[in-house]
């Protein structure tokens, strides 16, 4: 059981902790100048009233007179947001598509397996990144904040990283259904990165607007790490929407992918 999904985790292992490494050194960068940035800037937040409101917007800027603001837009927002959230996506737009561009899926299916298992399989391999990225950076954020004096909660340090999670496997599920729908792999991943990008820029633009229940589709929606560092608020009922919403896409995707032909 589970063949396919233990060897291509396997071969996501060390690339998954390089990445998890570069993002924890990101946070010792970001940990590392906030106190020259905040004693070069006596108000941080009048700083912000420089920036056009579109781009405050955009990137849900709420302070950076603190640490905890500070690292939300700097780091999660930026890191984890929007930079994982398109790797993943690409990550997996290739995980089907590469296969059938290459030819290898012939040779997969010819063993006794379903088409739907393979998807399932093909998607739960990025555990392994999803996961492994999100092991070391907590750490380097708790220490690194006390180094400082600027200590952040570990409870909310923990939970902006494990509510993360379900938000990159909606990202995931984005690039499951691109590697389905398209056999070329280049293809898929454009597509994979193109639509998660929108999606972001859509909910982004759309906050507080008349029109703004149609974000509701962006899984950016469900994942605010300001209302976690700032707020201590852990929204619950948003994981409970990324997991419906990466359940429905895995689903459609094995859907698509039993009725493919690959001929």
């Amino acid at each position: 059981m589970f063949e396919i999904a233990r060897y291509d985790g396997e071969h996501r292992l060390t690339g998954s902790a390089v990445l998890g490494v570069g993002m924890a050194l990101l946070a010792a960068l970001v940990i590392w100048v906030y106190p020259s940035f905040g004693e070069a800037f006596e108000d941080a937040d009048a700083l912000l009233e420089a920036y056009p409101e579109q781009i405050i917007q955009l990137f849900d800027v709420q302070t950076m007179a603190s640490l905890e603001g500070f690292l939300a837009f700097e780091l999660y927002m930026f890191g984890w947001i929007i930079l994982l959230g398109l790797y993943v996506a690409y990550a997996t737009a290739g995980v089907i598509a590469d296969d059938v561009e290459r030819g290898r899926m012939d040779l997969l299916l010819s063993m006794p397996i379903s088409r739907a298992r393979v998807v399932g399989e093909k998607f739960g391999a990025m555990v392994v990144p999803i996961v492994v990225v999100n092991l070391p950076t907590p750490f380097v954020v708790y220490v690194g904040s006390r180094l400082i004096d600027h200590p952040v909660a570990a409870s909310d340090v923990l939970a902006v990283h494990l509510l993360s999670i379900p938000y990159l496997f909606a990202c995931a599920g984005i690039g499951l259904l691109a590697s389905v729908v398209f056999d070329r792999t280049s293809i898929a991943q454009r597509v994979a990165l193109g639509v998660t990008f929108g999606l972001y820029l859509f909910e982004s633009l759309l906050a507080e607007t008349d029109s703004e229940a149609l974000g509701a589709i962006a899984p950016m929606r469900y994942y605010d790490p300001n209302a976690i560092l700032l707020d201590g608020q852990y929204d619950f009922a948003g994981v409970g929407a990324l997991l419906a919403m990466t359940i429905g896409l895995v689903l459609l995707s094995q859907f698509w992918f039993v009725r493919k032909d690959l001929n």
